[in-house]
């Protein structure tokens, strides 16, 4: 059984914070969120072992990917409400380790997706089914 088929939920989530991003700024390309993953993948790798992370600085674009889906991981990790409308949205905890897994999938994804569609194959490829 595949990531896909056990936290198809979180990578949904991640990738939705991702896509919330370029329908704001159509000149997004996949390196800013190749750079923003990588950063999150050690800070949450640092965590599941126990580590402090280290303290990384990203261009504007970059940060505000890394912000989104960290905001999107502190829910999942269940360290964070999400808010719709009148309602807490809650969600089964997942572990910094699964957080990693999660992220280093779609930052696969994204290098698939660029090679294939060029400098935002991945973020025209994401946008037709993230909804």
């Amino acid at each position: 059984m595949g990531l896909e088929d056990t936290q198809l939920d979180v990578l949904q989530n991640i990738e939705f914070a991702i896509a919330s991003v370029y329908r704001e700024r159509s000149d997004l390309l996949d390196y800013h969120v190749m750079r923003a993953l990588d950063g999150l993948i050690d800070v949450y790798r640092a965590e599941s072992r126990g580590h402090t992370p280290k303290a990384f600085n990203l261009p504007e674009v970059e940060s505000l990917i890394a912000q989104r889906v960290q905001e999107m991981c502190e829910f999942r990790l269940g360290r964070k409400e999400l808010t719709d409308g009148n309602q807490a949205a809650r969600a089964e905890m997942k572990t910094a380790a699964e957080i990693v897994s999660c992220l280093r999938k779609i930052r696969k994804s994204v290098d698939r997706w660029n090679n294939h569609g060029g400098k935002q194959g991945y973020l025209q490829f994401i946008d037709e089914y993230v909804k």
